[in-house]
C-alpha cells in the first residue's frame, strides 16, 4: 500500500492497499481530534472525545471489529451497538463539521441568490443542492452525502428564483469551484445513492491527475475510488508535458470511476510502489490499473500513452473486457535441485496444489533483513525433510511474483498447502525457528500412499513442461 502500497493505519501492514507510505498519520490525526475536543468542550458541552489503546483493551478492539489504525467511531445516546464511523476526516475543523452535522442540519437552507453566491464565493469549493421538494426522495441522499463530506459546505435549495438563476430544471446536485459550476449531477430515476455521490463530489477536492508522495498518499484512499490508473515515467523527460498532457485530458472522462495518479520515477522514494508494480527503466512510461477490492493489476497493452489508447485500456477495463496482468519470473532450470525448490509465478499452482504433496512455503523478499536472516533456517528445515517424498519445502520471492490466491502478509509469511485438498491454505503464524517450523509440518502433514514408478519432482517437473507447452 500499504514497504510497497503500505497502508499506514491497517493492522496488517501490506494489503489491497500496499502502495501507502509509512507516514505517522495516528500522531497527526489524535492531535486534529484533541483540537476539536477543544473547541467543541464550550459550543457543544454534551459530546464527549476519548481515546483507546486497542493493543491494550484487546476486548474493545474485538467488539468493535477495529481493523484499521486509527478508527473514529461516534456514539449516539448509549448506542453501543450501533456507532457511526467516521472515516476520511483528518483535521480538526472537519471533525468539527462532521459532529454538526451528526446532530443538526447537514446543510445550510438556501432562499435566495445572494445566498447562494455567498456560499459558493467563500470557499474553493461548494456543492449546492437544487431539489424540488426539501423532504423525501432524492434530497434525502444530499443530505446523507454532506453528512460523509465535512470538509465542504453544502447548501440546498427549492427556490424557483435560485433554480432560474443557474438555469436548473430538474433536482440536481452542483459541484462550484471558485463561484463557478464544474459538475452537474442530475438525479434521475432513482439511480444516485450516497456512495456514488459521496465518491464523485470527494473528487473534486483532488486535481484531476495527483502526484503520488508522502503527502498526498493518504488522502488519495480517503477518496473512496477503487480504480486507480498510473502513469509511472520521469517528470524531467522530453515527452513528458505532452504525455502528461493525454493523460490528464484522458482523465476527464472517467472521474469518479478511476483514480489518474502521476508516479515519478526519478523519484527514489517511490522505490517501493515501482517493485509492487513490477516497474523497471526499461518499462516506462507505463500504465497500469489496480483494483483496490481485489488487488487486480492490469497493464495497458499499447505503449504510447495517447489519449485514445488511455481511453480505450480505460473503458475495456471497466467493461470488464481487460486481460489481468500477472507478473513472473522465469522458471529456473534448477528450481528443484536443492532442497528448497524455488516457486515463481508460472509455477506456484502446480506445486502448491499438487494433491499428492505437502507444501510449505516461505514467501519473502530479497531487501529484507528478516527475511535475509530466515533462508539458513528454511535451508535446513529443507534438508530435514528432503527424503520425505509427500513434503515439499519451497520459497518464493514475493516481490517479483503475483500469487493472486494468498493472504498478504508481513515479510516473511508462510503457508502451508496440505495434500488431498482442493486449494486449501494453512496460515502459519508460529516461531521463526527450525523447531517450530519442523512441528508444524509434523502435525500438518497427511500421511499418503506413495506414488510408485516415478520421482516426485519428476511428476511435477512434467507437469509444469506440459503448461508451457
Amino acid at each position: 500500500m500499504p514497504s510497497v502500497w503500505h497502508i499506514p493505519w491497517t493492522l496488517n501492514p501490506v494489503d489491497r492497499k500496499k502502495y501507502i507510505h509509512l507516514s505517522g498519520p495516528s500522531q497527526s490525526l489524535a492531535e486534529e481530534f484533541a483540537e476539536a475536543a477543544r473547541q467543541l468542550k464550550k459550543e457543544i458541552p454534551n459530546v464527549r472525545f476519548g481515546k483507546v489503546d486497542v493493543s491494550d483493551q484487546k476486548d474493545l478492539k474485538k467488539e468493535f471489529n477495529i481493523q484499521e489504525f486509527p478508527t473514529v467511531k461516534f456514539f449516539v445516546n448509549g448506542d453501543r451497538k450501533n456507532p457511526i464511523d467516521c472515516k476520511g476526516v483528518r483535521e480538526a475543523s472537519a471533525f468539527i463539521t462532521w459532529v454538526k452535522r451528526r446532530l443538526g442540519p447537514s446543510t445550510v437552507h438556501i432562499n435566495s441568490t445572494d445566498q447562494t453566491e455567498a456560499i459558493i464565493e467563500a470557499e474553493e469549493l461548494a456543492v449546492i443542492g437544487f431539489f424540488k421538494e426539501l423532504h423525501g426522495g432524492a434530497v434525502e441522499i444530499f443530505y446523507e452525502t454532506a453528512r460523509d463530506v465535512p470538509e465542504l459546505p453544502f447548501g440546498v435549495t427549492a427556490t424557483e428564483e435560485v433554480f432560474a438563476s443557474y438555469g436548473i430544471r430538474k433536482d440536481t446536485a452542483v459541484v462550484f469551484r471558485k463561484g463557478k459550476p464544474v459538475h452537474n449531477e442530475v438525479f434521475e430515476d432513482s439511480k444516485q445513492n450516497k456512495v456514488e455521490l459521496t465518491r464523485l463530489i470527494k473528487t473534486f477536492t483532488m486535481d484531476l491527475v495527483i502526484e503520488y508522495n508522502l503527502e498526498t498518499s493518504v488522502k488519495i484512499f480517503d477518496v473512496p475510488v477503487e480504480n486507480h490508473i498510473l502513469l509511472f515515467t520521469p517528470k524531467n523527460s522530453e515527452t513528458f508535458n505532452k504525455t502528461y498532457e493525454n493523460y490528464e485530458s484522458a482523465a476527464v472522462e472517467f472521474r469518479g470511476k478511476i483514480m489518474f495518479i502521476l508516479v515519478d520515477t526519478n523519484e527514489t522514494r517511490n522505490g517501493r510502489v515501482f517493485e509492487y508494480f513490477r516497474i523497471t527503466e526499461v518499462d516506462v512510461p507505463a500504465v497500469r490499473i489496480l483494483n483496490l477490492t481485489s488487488d487486480a493489476r492490469y497493464k495497458m497493452p499499447a505503449d504510447e500513452v495517447t489519449v485514445e489508447n488511455l481511453r480505450s485500456f480505460c473503458q475495456s477495463y471497466l467493461a470488464g473486457k481487460a486481460k489481468q496482468h500477472v507478473s513472473s519470473e522465469e522458471i529456473p532450470e534448477d528450481w528443484d535441485k536443492n532442497p528448497v525448490k524455488v516457486l515463481v509465478g508460472k509455477n506456484f499452482n502446480q506445486v502448491a496444489f499438487n494433491k499428492t504433496k505437502n507444501v510449505f512455503v516461505m514467501f519473502y523478499a530479497p531487501w529484507s533483513h528478516e527475511c535475509r536472516k530466515l533462508l539458513p533456517i528454511w535451508d535446513e528445515l529443507a534438508e530435514e525433510y528432503e527424503n520425505h517424498k509427500d513434503i515439499i519445502i519451497a520459497k518464493v520471492d514475493f516481490t517479483a511474483n503475483d500469487i493472486q490466491l494468498i493472504m498478504l502478509d508481513r515479510y516473511p509469511f508462510f503457508r502451508l498447502f496440505p495434500a488431498g485438498s482442493d486449494n486449501q491454505v494453512v496460515v502459519y503464524d508460529g516461531e521463526h525457528t527450525l523447531e517450530a517450523f519442523a512441528e508444524f509440518v509434523e502435525e500438518r502433514s497427511k500421511p499418503k500412499a506413495e506414488v510408485r514408478g516415478k520421482d516426485p519432482s519428476q511428476e511435477i517437473k512434467e507437469d509444469l513442461i506440459k503448461e508451457e507447452l
